[in-house]
């Protein structure tokens, strides 16, 4: 029996009847029972979607998710009996892979974000967040640090921000995740399709060249940034995920 998909990928019209026709690409995480973890399949998928997406025929992409979490980070399940090296640089490439995309990618963040999910939202060009929901960094309470995806984090967030949450690990407010630089606007639950139809709009109107070499432009410096240091991320990122006092933590909080 094959395995349940654990992304969706669509193409989906523009419904705006003062912009110009223009598809987009929408990409859903859609494994609501494990909260969306970063699980080595789901990565896969996710990188099979994006590389897809840049093929066809779309002028931006929406990353949205189903279920209570948009994203819950790293499978400790899978950290713990396999390691994470092979997954930290599959979240690499794919991180790699949002902000070298030739075409705009929005996030649509309707539930809570923790961890390596917030890697995903930090290397979409704009992220449109939910009002109600939190972040964190929870990292540094598992022995572990943001390593890989502090390559799209850092480059958004205010440093005193990113010292603030990365080392407390304590949950912020989206508001306070746009103030400090990590999403782009805050809205009530029940527009957060309305707002992120009206950058799709705007997106829209758009020339897909235009888009691309500006895209470029915006990005160049984080991606230099992200190519010069990726190596000795991911190689944190697998020493930390495999000490004694990280899988200790991982195991405590798995049996509760």
């Amino acid at each position: 029996m094959p395995s349940q998909k654990q992304v969706a990928y669509d193409v989906v019209a523009l419904e705006r009847p003062d912009a110009p026709s223009a598809p987009y690409a929408r990409i859903t995480l859609d494994s609501p029972r494990r909260r969306n973890a970063l699980s080595l399949a789901l990565l896969d998928e996710l990188q099979a979607a994006l590389d897809r997406a840049a093929h066809d025929d779309v002028r931006a992409v929406v990353l949205a998710a189903n279920g209570t979490a948009f994203c819950s980070g790293a499978d400790l399940t899978e950290a713990l009996a396999d390691g994470m090296t092979e997954s930290a640089r599959k979240l690499a490439n794919v991180l790699r892979t949002i902000l070298a995309l030739p075409k705009p990618v929005v996030a649509r963040v309707h539930a809570p974000v923790r961890a390596g999910g917030i890697g995903l939202v930090a290397a979409c060009d704009v992220a449109i967040s939910a009002d109600k929901i939190t972040y964190a960094f929870t990292e540094a309470r598992l022995a572990l640090a943001p390593a890989v995806i502090s390559l799209a984090v850092l480059p958004r967030m205010t440093p005193r921000a990113a010292s603030r949450t990365f080392l407390t690990g304590a949950p912020f407010t989206a508001a306070e995740a746009a103030a400090w630089g990590l999403v782009t606007q805050t809205v009530p639950l029940d527009d957060l399709d309305k707002e992120v139809t009206t950058v799709l709009g705007g997106l829209a109107t758009g020339d897909p060249q235009g888009l691309a070499a500006t895209k470029e432009l915006l990005n160049a410096d984080a991606l230099a940034r992200f190519d010069e240091r990726v190596d000795d991320a991911v190689a944190m990122s697998a020493k930390l995920f495999g000490s004694e006092r990280a899988r200790a933590a991982m195991e405590k909080l798995l049996a509760h």
